[in-house]
């Protein structure tokens, strides 16, 4: 009792563990190695279905009729544009010909212009927040992203033949099928097919458990990087320290904000919680690879924040 008590408290800690533990036996044991390289194929595949149906089963418990823009989406797009804007000077000025430290203004970059999280909605539920305005919130900030990393990117690290269209339909198309998807399907379930709605509602926890599997996937192709990245132990402490920081920093904003409107919970998910999927993805498209384990550090953080979280919920009762 206790192990499964423990297992329901720190789901997502345990999460990153399995991922990183996982990965890092199949890549050191030779003998593993095949079915290791089996296995990466499998879960590029079952990732993003693992990811839809988290998204799904959540989005059944939307109120369609609360989604609505707020005054503190305004103000969370606002901040997160101003800090794009300070974060792609500095590499514009201060880089000069030092690719680490270019790098490493990068990797904090793709922290910052990331949408929020398409799963952020599963952890405002569990802490008491509204799902309906969080997911009009992710919806928006996906849009924003789609139009402000084709803008900025190209600036940062010009490719020939990529152009804004071209990246504006490619990122649009990755946040459509994993997000937009999903919502039209639970709009369907809720209104037309009320067994399967009711069935679904009736399981509390569904969405966040399929949340914890998809985490283990993401945090051993963020351990995968990171290995595979080349980079030195120095450059990769300090793109996992400032990762923390930008992620902190993040969250106080996000709270501060939501103070000021009552809406401490789905603000301060809404700023910190970010799409480190779709983070990573640009990443390698568009910036220097070792960019993307910023995004990837990212991830475990934000999570081991969402984990404390929800345990002084739930020892708050």
């Amino acid at each position: 009792m206790r192990i499964i008590r423990f297992l329901k408290e720190w789901t997502l800690p345990v999460s990153i563990v399995v991922g990183t533990v996982s990965y890092l036996t199949f890549h050191n044991i030779d003998a593993l190695s095949e079915v290791g390289d089996a296995f990466g194929a499998f879960f590029d595949v079952f990732f993003p279905v693992c990811v839809f149906f988290t998204l799904l089963v959540t989005f059944c418990k939307v109120d369609f009729h609360q989604m609505r823009p707020h005054r503190w989406h305004a103000w969370l797009l606002g901040t997160q544009v101003l800090l794009v804007a300070i974060n792609v000077g500095c590499i514009l000025w201060l880089s000069d010909n030092d690719i680490s430290r270019k790098i490493l203004m990068e990797s904090i970059l793709t922290c910052v212009i990331a949408p929020c999280a398409s799963a952020a909605a599963v952890v405002t539920g569990k802490l008491g927040g509204n799902i309906s305005t969080m997911t009009t919130y992710t919806l928006i900030s996906s849009l924003v992203a789609a139009l402000l990393i084709p803008a900025v990117f190209p600036i940062l690290e010009p490719t020939e033949g990529v152009n804004f269209t071209v990246a504006f339909l490619a990122i649009l198309e990755k946040v459509s099928i994993v997000l937009v998807l999903p919502l039209v399907l639970a709009y369907i379930i809720r209104h037309y097919l009320h067994r399967l709605h009711a069935f679904i509602i009736s399981q509390p926890n569904l969405g966040f458990y399929f949340w914890a599997v998809s985490l283990s996937i993401t945090t051993g192709i963020t351990v995968k990087n990171i290995v595979h990245s080349g980079a030195s132990i120095g450059l990769l402490s300090m793109i996992a320290l400032l990762s923390l920081v930008v992620c902190i920093i993040q969250f106080a904003i996000g709270r501060g904000i939501g103070s000021m409107y009552g809406e401490q919970i789905n603000a301060g998910q809404g700023m910190f919680q970010k799409n480190t999927a779709l983070a990573i993805w640009v990443s390698y498209m568009y910036l220097h690879p070792v960019a993307s384990v910023g995004a990837g550090c990212y991830v475990l953080w934000q999570n081991i924040i969402n984990s404390i979280e929800l345990y002084i919920k739930e020892a708050r009762g």
